[in-house]
């Protein structure tokens, strides 16, 4: 046995095969390009290098798609059930049997597990962190890499790393500057560190600092925009921060050289961003072309895949009401219902659908059918429990976006005075914020309690 750039010990692997998987590692961990062939290549010469098929495996979940998640099981038969591994590699290997048939929770829980024991395994660091994202769990964004930070010698070249997955738990839980303190001393580690820099671009989303937002994804473009997989979503956040600065062009300009155009992979994780950016200015009334129509083409070539990850189906719902595709919409919203009733197992995105998924899908469904009324009462009673299927705090603002833009145009003054203003004392700097609480109609002054004058 050898030991890996952490210092644990792996079967299976000749010296250079080690080697492959600490660049693997670290490949997932700066979400380069090449972190697919990165992979391959620790089992190329090394076809029983355990910790490698289980790297493979991982991957192929974290694309978030069914089928993906059909060659991680298939990736992972060859390994048998792993008795003659480390206890550290057999850990590793039911936690990804767990994620590839759809446990989500249950192989966070397992990744969790085994980080208490060997907190220096960044590759159950990493996997886990990703995992509390697509749950939503913004406390085990924060607490994953916290609780491992004491064990880490602080001048290791790879505890930079660490530092940047805690920065975007911080920011996930509200702790902003803390989060901007921490996500820099990441990414002076590394400045390439593209999730870092993406947690410091979420707490300048989150406080509404737009100008310095994008002053600093400028300063750092030659890190970021090129050369990793994450260039499309951090591209979305800097295409935010030009539409809540009113440039609709540049945003618009933004999303077509970059997060969707004719060579886009369609990848449902670039994808949503894609949607998402284009949803928002569906809900503001910006004419965005017959961009809708490519987008839902795109989409129409997901929806045949088996329920994986609802928060997807959310956005290809999206994509098809803001196209006047009502018939694929309502085929996305008939698909989540078949799929709860006859689920056979209790698999986290079961749950995430039921409570969360299916109700948002039929109020983007009414939102098209101008049932504005019915949108309101889909989205708001699970208004407090959105993180449930996933995504960020800034991700899951579209649907906060739907249910308040719903509440207007049924004139229901009351709850959109309310939820407008709910907004505004968050984030007081937010154009966007201030525009709909003065479109918002006046409540009922019957039902308003009356001013008390200052004396």
């Amino acid at each position: 046995m050898r030991a890996d750039q952490c210092g644990y010990q792996v079967m299976g692997a000749s010296p250079v095969g080690v080697e492959r998987f600490d660049t693997a590692v670290r490949s997932l961990l700066l979400f380069a390009e090449n972190v697919g062939d990165a992979w391959e290549s620790t089992v190329a010469d090394d076809p029983a290098f355990a910790l490698g098929h289980i790297g493979r495996s991982y991957l192929r979940c974290l694309s978030s798609e069914a089928p993906d998640a059909a060659e991680a099981r298939a990736i992972l038969e060859v390994l048998g059930d792993g008795q003659e591994l480390t206890d550290r590699e057999r850990r590793h290997l039911d936690a990804a049997h767990a994620y590839a048939n759809g446990d989500l929770h249950g192989a966070a829980a397992r990744l969790d597990a085994l980080t208490v024991e060997y907190p220096l395994d960044l590759l159950a660091l990493v996997v886990g962190h990703q995992l509390d994202f697509f749950c939503g769990d913004s406390t085990g964004l924060r607490e994953r890499p916290g609780r491992v930070l004491s064990s880490w010698d602080h001048g290791h070249p790879l505890f930079g790393f660490v530092l940047g997955m805690h920065a975007f738990g911080l920011e996930e839980t509200n702790l902003f500057p803390q989060a901007e303190t921490v996500g820099m001393r990441a990414l002076d580690a590394e400045p390439r560190d593209v999730w870092a820099l993406h947690a410091v671009v979420h707490v300048h989303e989150m406080q509404g600092r737009v100008e310095a937002g994008l002053r600093f994804m400028n300063e750092r473009r030659a890190h970021w925009s090129s050369g990793n997989f994450f260039v499309v979503h951090n591209a979305w956040h800097e295409a935010l921060f030009r539409l809540e600065a009113g440039d609709i062009g540049g945003a618009l300009a933004i999303h077509d050289a970059t997060l969707h155009h004719d060579r886009s992979s369609k990848v449902a994780l670039e994808m949503l961003d894609a949607t998402a950016l284009l949803w928002r200015m569906h809900l503001d009334g910006i004419d965005t072309g017959d961009r809708w129509s490519i987008l839902s083409d795109a989409w129409a070539d997901k929806t045949d895949d088996e329920p994986w990850y609802v928060f997807n189906d959310m956005h290809a719902a999206m994509a098809f009401a803001a196209a006047g595709r009502v018939e694929d919409l309502r085929a996305v919203v008939a698909r989540l219902r078949r799929y709860i009733a006859s689920a056979q197992s209790q698999v986290t995105n079961l749950s995430m659908t039921a409570d969360v998924g299916l109700p948002v899908c039929e109020a983007i469904l009414a939102f098209a059918e101008g049932r504005y009324d019915d949108t309101v009462r889909s989205l708001h009673p699970i208004r407090r429990i959105v993180h449930r299927f996933g995504g960020s705090n800034a991700q899951r603002d579209v649907v906060a976006r739907t249910l308040l833009e719903a509440a207007i145009r049924d004139g229901n003054g009351a709850l959109a005075h309310a939820l407008a203003s709910e907004r505004l004392a968050t984030k007081e700097s937010s154009s966007y914020n201030r525009r709909q609480l003065e479109r918002a109609p006046q409540p009922d002054a019957r039902t308003a309690p009356a001013r008390v004058a200052a004396v």
